[in-house]
């Protein structure tokens, strides 16, 4: 077996669209015109003129999510390094993106040289902190705006995995809602929050007792990988999620992902996704929320799979959704997924939007 990237040389032509951490650009590929992402931090920024070091590998198969050209590096303007002074001050030695080309040094809220370190050394406990568990990066907002229908001010820290996208600054979600999260953990291999964690248990510690949240959102970055077989999803480690809540004291909020419009089957009535995470993998009870009503075109299929997560030991919690479609229209965000708006996907939408609205009825009480 072998892994493939697809090296090209480039020229930017043109500044594109930037955001949070993250900058596009037309690029020129031997008489070609591409879009190019680059991530400044990483590699400095590209200006019109520079030859660029790009992996086309994701824009060769026609990815959606990922399918940019990376820029890998500017050979002839490389960054300069940081202060020499600030390295051991600031950057710590947690390595993210491990043994990879662009492996990136963080500072680890809980290491030695972070400022939060007294407080997570003998942080043990989420002290019941609900903690809402959702499959895709796209259920972030649509949870917010559920938990704050009812709660205004509630704090909502969000806890990336590192299941798709590996730095935060990929999302153009996170960066809308600056302001409106508590603050963004990134754990395992991903990077590029306001706060570094090695693992999930770490990430939802420091949530709850640096950012001081009321309410944590675990889910992976934008994009995801699959095979459609029922094992090889990243989203299943939604259910290890769940035991870590629950190990730690926690309160796991299951956000179902329920849906009546991919064409897909076996995402239909609740995707298979969830019933693998939280049927099989998560070996904690969770409350797994059940918005109401439930609309016809899914009301049958739902029913019929609820037994078997009831089985697995969780809670079905029904939660009802007046409110929330408008909620989730006043979303700072956009709110799209797997390409569909809030208009074509809204079961799935409103079901993210029940779990953060139950979510905030634990926090409050």
């Amino acid at each position: 077996m072998h892994a493939v990237v697809r090296w090209r040389e480039a020229t930017i032509t043109a500044v594109g669209r930037a955001w949070r951490g993250a900058a596009t650009y037309e690029a020129d590929v031997a008489g070609r015109a591409v879009t190019a992402l680059a991530y400044p931090a990483l590699v400095g920024e590209p200006r019109v003129g520079d030859r660029v070091l790009l992996n086309v590998g994701a824009q060769a198969m026609g990815l959606g999510t990922g399918g940019y050209a990376l820029v890998v590096a500017l050979p002839d303007r490389l960054p300069p390094d940081p202060d020499a002074a600030a390295d051991t001050r600031d950057h710590g030695h947690v390595v993210k993106a491990r043994y990879t080309p662009l492996q990136a040094i963080t500072l680890g809220v809980d290491e030695e040289a972070s400022p939060h370190r007294a407080t997570l050394a003998g942080a043990d406990s989420l002290d019941g902190m609900p903690v809402v568990t959702a499959d895709l990066h796209s259920a972030l907002p649509a949870v917010l705006a559920g938990a704050r229908a009812d709660r205004p001010h509630a704090r909502v820290a969000y806890v990336m995995t590192d299941g798709g996208a590996l730095p935060a600054w990929f999302s153009r979600t996170l960066d809308g809602l600056a302001g409106h999260l508590a603050g963004t953990v990134t754990t395992g291999q991903s990077f590029g929050g306001d706060l570094e964690a090695v693992t999930v248990h770490s990430g939802l510690l420091a949530a709850r007792h640096v950012l001081a949240a009321d309410i944590a959102v675990v889910a992976q970055g934008p994009g995801n990988l699959g095979t459609g077989t029922p094992w090889s999803y990243s989203g299943v480690a939604v259910g290890e999620a769940v035991n870590a809540a629950s190990v730690l004291g926690g309160r796991p909020v299951g956000a179902l992902r329920l849906g009546d419009a991919d064409a897909r089957a076996r995402h239909r009535g609740i995707s298979h996704h969830s019933l693998t995470a939280y049927g099989r993998v998560a070996l904690r009870p969770a409350d797994l929320v059940l918005p109401r009503p439930l609309p016809a075109t899914v009301a049958d299929a739902v029913a019929a799979a609820l037994p078997g997560l009831a089985d697995a030991g969780h809670r079905l919690v029904e939660v009802p959704t007046d409110g929330l479609v408008a909620a989730l229209e006043a979303s700072p965000v956009p709110l799209r997924s797997m390409g569909r708006g809030l208009a074509e996907d809204l079961v799935y939408f409103v079901a993210n939007a029940a779990a953060g609205r139950h979510a905030a009825a634990l926090a409050g009480g």
